[in-house]
């Protein structure tokens, strides 16, 4: 049996030992503070740590913990896994149809598992990769997984790094790539042992949750690898392709090299070794394009980064939602922004943040740099009852949202379900057993459902589910019989429409800038999305009405949401209220 090595990092400690089936074995001191037991212990041992005669603590960096984020670690050995995909080529993120999903609730059982059962149905839509909410394990059996704090395990109740192995197999075998949501900027609030260990966090900087992860104190060189090490494992162990890491802005680093772009240059390299595209998908809320301009021109290197303008943009125009941070989008002529420009806020006022903000993107940048969506885990998932848009939405209002996700230069990303239209809510649930923490998660999600105005949106007497409730979980479920029924067979069938398209003509899915141009008349309620040799004709007015095209010259209807005989002629086109039609112009 093979024999996993046992080190930890805790330079503040004097004495470290580690328990094993009740024995407590001594460590021995390595430099820097690194403390080793040698030979190691035996794959799917149960360990844990004592800290000078304080304990037992689980390791900091524990692939498993079956007991739950209190108890111990166990050990694994990923070189068991007999890999199937040694022909894998990778797959590069950027333009890519990416899929986010949420183990938990994409499935009846929950577990990593039996998503590898739904994989047929997503590689049939057409979906090129498959996006994993985090994984790392958190308090109790249900979750978001934003408050893990064992960061190299796999959560036990989805089966541990075992089935996220089989999974990205799985998933590999089918032609799908798997990216893994991470969470770097901060741990959750119970089960948190890292300051115990060592200096992992610092009061220099502050973030939403408290002390920012130590980044450029002393001690920072440690906490950087940590990190840095983790994400080598996941491309290394697992087999993953591409990381997305939650709201970079709040990794505070005033090193002289910030910790994104060591890490996408520690990326790069491995890829070389590889032999297979790695990227790297950053959530941030800068609208700055540093972000994915290459380390080696002073960027960040990200692949690419997540741009809500875009999908608020798209969901205030179609909703007609305006609070919040709707507050300045809704116009069609925003909505055309946003397609052209990447930001709406590119250094304009941001009456939502009181402040101007981001900066703008050159035309020489790639658009397939950034991910848009019309739905993710955030944007349904913090709505005040985890509604999606179909809710609001007519079943046309839908396809159009569908046809500017998909037939823009972005990368799109779709939200579990969204394909064929899913009404299933996704709420925001968790399963802390600290009676008091618990008590002020629903205190705080009550608190905020009335400060963001959501009884405006769902009238008198709309409360927020109770997030620790297991039926709150369980409403969040996917419902897999939707899909079959006709309203959201049809929409389905549109998507897979859409997604076809992509793949069949290279100028839908090309990035730069300069292939896309869009014709709109406010008043009217129509746009057209000019690409190469395509156009999308919108009409998103409650009427039908006659779009004149731009430039004449014949064209084939490709793909139309209403079956109805739209009169294409060399100047015109008909469309049914809420329709879209895409034109062939070769």
């Amino acid at each position: 049996m093979s024999s996993i090595p046992i080190r930890v990092w805790a330079p503040n400690a004097r004495s470290v030992g580690v328990v094993v089936e009740g024995n407590t074995l001594p460590l021995s001191a390595e430099p820097d503070g690194w403390w080793v037991h040698s030979p190691g212990l035996p794959a799917g041992t149960d360990y844990a740590f004592m800290l000078d005669g304080d304990g037992p603590y689980p390791d900091p960096r524990s692939a498993h913990q079956p007991h739950g984020v209190h108890g111990p670690s166990r050990t694994f050995d990923p070189t068991q896994h007999a890999w199937q995909d040694a022909d894998w080529p990778g797959i590069d993120v950027r333009g890519a149809v990416i899929y986010e999903l949420h183990v938990g609730t994409f499935t009846p059982e929950g577990t990593l598992d039996s998503a590898i059962e739904r994989l047929d149905h997503l590689a049939d839509t057409g979906v090129d990769i498959i996006e994993l909410m985090p994984v790392a394990a958190f308090p109790g059996t249900r979750g978001w997984g934003y408050d893990g704090v064992a960061l190299y395990a796999v959560h036990d109740t989805y089966g541990g790094p075992a089935a996220l192995q089989r999974f990205v197999d799985a998933a590999h075998a089918r032609g799908l790539g798997v990216a893994l949501d991470v969470v770097d900027n901060h741990l959750g609030p119970t089960g948190n042992y890292l300051a115990l260990f060592g200096p992992y966090f610092t009061d220099a900087h502050h973030t939403p949750w408290g002390s920012a992860v130590n980044l450029d104190q002393p001690g920072s060189e440690h906490v950087r690898s940590f990190l840095i090490d983790k994400a080598v494992r996941w491309f290394r162990d697992f087999h993953l392709d591409a990381l997305r890491l939650d709201a970079v802005h709040e990794l505070r680093d005033d090193s002289p090299t910030h910790v994104l772009a060591q890490l996408a240059s520690t990326t790069a390299a491995l890829a070389a070794e590889l032999g297979r595209p790695l990227g790297l998908i950053a959530e941030s809320d800068l609208n700055d394009v540093t972000m994915v301009t290459p380390v080696s021109e002073g960027g960040l290197g990200m692949t690419a980064q997540w741009d809500d303008d875009v999908h608020h943009a798209i969901h205030a125009f179609l909703t007609g939602e305006r609070h919040g941070y709707y507050t300045d989008f809704g116009s069609l002529e925003t909505l055309v922004a946003a397609l052209q420009q990447v930001f709406v806020h590119n250094g304009t006022y941001s009456s939502f943040r009181h402040k101007v903000w981001g900066a703008p993107v050159p035309d020489t940048v790639d658009r397939r740099h950034f991910v848009i969506a019309t739905s993710t885990h955030d944007q349904v998932g913090n709505r005040g009852l985890g509604d999606r848009p179909p809710e609001r939405l007519t079943a046309g209002q839908s396809a159009i949202a569908a046809a500017l996700l998909l037939t823009t230069p972005f990368t799109p990303m779709l939200f579990m379900g969204e394909e064929w239209a899913s009404r299933t809510p996704f709420q925001f649930f968790t399963d802390f057993d600290d009676p008091d923490l618990a008590q002020a998660v629903r205190e705080g999600r009550a608190r905020e459902f009335g400060e963001h105005g959501w009884d405006e949106i769902y009238g008198p007497g709309a409360e927020a589910p109770d997030p620790q409730a297991a039926t709150t979980f369980e409403r969040s479920r996917l419902d897999w019989d939707e899909h079959t029924r006709p309203e959201h067979a049809r929409h389905l069938a549109w998507v897979k429409a859409l997604i076809a398209l992509r793949r069949l003509r290279p100028d839908l899915r090309g990035g730069d800038a300069t292939s896309l141009r869009v014709s709109a008349d406010p008043t009217a309620g129509w746009l057209i999305l000019h690409r190469e040799h395509t156009d999308v004709v919108i009409n998103t007015a409650a009427h039908t009405q006659q779009v004149t095209l731009p430039e004449p010259g014949p064209r084939v209807v490709l793909a139309s949401w209403e079956p109805r005989d739209h009169g294409v002629d060399d100047g015109a086109i008909d469309l049914a209220a809420h329709d879209v039609v895409i034109l062939g112009r070769d």
